[in-house]
């Protein structure tokens, strides 16, 4: 199989078609002007191979299938792209990819140190799940999170209080500020820090007799009115009647708040085009600027005139020229976007395609802390709502803990245990050798080696071979005293071990 690798890494790889760009968008106008500042050059459009399985992957966290690609690449029309992007966009995965990266932020785990337990995070993977499938306007989804109280179990948005480490009012308001404002507390003046902290003093909880079961309430005690200070130092009067989160979430989820819509901008551009605007995006503050002003300022504006509906700014960013330029590798491009940042998969979105190319399942379970949690082993790995329920793979590949909730929990840098797990392990080589999707590519070419190998190709890669990779292929197969099979299941595994399948380009 070695030999097979290394004579698929000797061939060129395929020079991309030069693609039609989209029309510049006021988003590619700031970003060209900056370059041009910086005298950096732009990167070409990429090829309609690059793109689609690039905007598969990065809207809905899946490879596409052989006949979408096929059926991309044979349209003609100007729009394509963009009607890919909308089409995405309502697909079920868009929400199911989505809800994991929240609840990474959200720290949507079970057990220690977060605790929720198992009912808890059912209850509240399904409720941020539901939030992004139907498009609640981002303003809301942030209040109803800040405002709520009740039952863990039976009012889900409460649960924002309790993945928490510390129940201080400090701890409270450190979260608030890294979800909804992309700021450190602990970076913030102190007195700030523990002005901001007063909205949360009054937050209190109490057990029930159901397991596990908490409810998160307003400690209703005699209060006195209270003069603190908004992060932005204007002066709050905190009336005893008042719930002191209300007149928080009402100050942040202004248009004209300085971090609210900016932070959720700035996340959205990190998660798509693998750096924000500041970087890291969760550590806003005067003395970190971003790399493109005009470019987070359209964003946001944009944001407020679409009345907080975050699809509007997936669909801003997904269709500029920026998003769609070819890839590359240099550090001063890639952090005034000049070119598409390469980046490895997402553990669960690595496994997941692993899993489909080869036709194999995942099981994943947790019998501590009781419930004993059972996950049907049809059900895609980017699904997981615990952060608890984890695999050896995925803790090899940088899945988060979902201990903090920082950008940088997610390890998608690849390490050498990574690639000797790839070449190596059973786990690997039992997928492809048992795959069954790979027997149906091997009957359905029925013996035609040139057709196998292209299918292999568009399974994996979402692209047709080169002449030189199709000749290099078959070349393997007549090596002396390998069969057919082994030589299909050493093609895919050659494929699987390629930059080109572990990697965003």
């Amino acid at each position: 199989m070695k030999k097979l690798l290394a004579a698929l890494l000797l061939v060129a790889a395929p020079v991309p078609a030069q693609e039609q760009a989209p029309a510049a968008s006021p988003i590619d106008d700031a970003v060209l002007a900056a370059l041009r500042e910086r005298g950096i050059e732009p990167a070409q459009p990429c090829s309609d191979e690059t793109f689609v399985r690039r905007v598969y992957l990065d809207v809905i966290g899946t490879l596409p299938e052989p006949q979408e690609v096929r059926a991309f690449l044979a349209d003609r029309s100007a729009d394509k792209r963009a009607r890919l992007i909308d089409a995405l966009l309502e697909r079920k995965e868009f929400a199911d990819y989505w809800s994991m990266k929240w609840c990474d932020l959200l720290r949507v785990k079970s057990e220690f140190p977060i605790n929720l337990w198992p009912n808890a995070v059912q209850a509240y993977h399904r409720w941020v799940h539901d939030a992004i499938r139907e498009n609640r306007p981002y303003d809301r989804f942030a209040r109803e999170m800040l405002t709520s109280s009740g039952s863990n179990f039976r009012v889900p948005a409460v649960n924002f209080y309790r993945a928490v480490q510390g129940r201080k009012p400090a701890d409270l308001a450190g979260a608030a500020a890294l979800t909804f404002m992309g700021a450190r507390i602990e970076a913030m003046p102190k007195d700030r820090a523990a002005a901001m902290a007063v909205f949360f003093s009054r937050v209190a909880y109490k057990g029930t007799s159901e397991w596990k079961e908490e409810i998160v309430y307003l400690n209703p005690a005699p209060a006195e009115n209270v003069k603190t200070l908004f992060p932005d130092g204007t002066e709050a009067v905190l009336r005893a009647e008042d719930d002191p989160r209300k007149v928080f979430a009402d100050w942040l989820i202004r248009a004209e708040n300085p971090w609210f819509a900016r932070n959720v901008v700035n996340r959205i551009w990190a998660w798509l085009l693998g750096r924000g605007i500041i970087h890291e995006p969760d550590d806003i503050r005067p003395d970190n600027p971003p790399a493109i002003p005009a470019v987070l300022t359209i964003l946001e504006k944009e944001l407020v005139a679409a009345r907080w509906d975050l699809r509007h700014v997936y669909r801003l960013i997904l269709n500029s020229r920026t998003y769609q330029r070819s890839s590359g590798k240099d550090a001063e491009a890639e952090k005034f976007f000049a070119q598409y940042a390469v980046r490895q998969l997402d553990a669960e979105v690595l496994i997941d395609a692993l899993c489909a190319v080869t036709g194999t399942k995942e099981s994943y379970s947790s019998p501590i802390p009781e419930p004993f949690t059972f996950i049907p082993d049809d059900q895609r790995t980017i699904l997981l709502a615990d952060g608890s329920i984890t695999s050896p793979f995925l803790e090899m590949f940088g899945r988060p803990a979902r201990d903090t909730g920082l950008f940088s929990e997610r390890k998608n840098q690849p390490t050498e245990a990574q690639r000797m797990y790839l070449l190596n392990s059973s786990h690997i080589q039992k997928k492809i050798e048992n795959g069954k999707r790979l027997r149906e590519l091997a009957q359905a070419s029925k013996g035609d080696g040139r057709a196998f190998v292209r299918s292999l190709y568009l399974l994996i890669l979402s692209r047709d071979p080169t002449k030189e990779e199709t000749n290099a292929a078959l070349q393997y197969a007549q090596t002396k005293g390998l069969g057919r099979k082994q030589a299909a299941d050493d093609l895919a595994w050659a494929l699987i071990n390629s930059k080109e399948f572990l990697y965003r380009h």
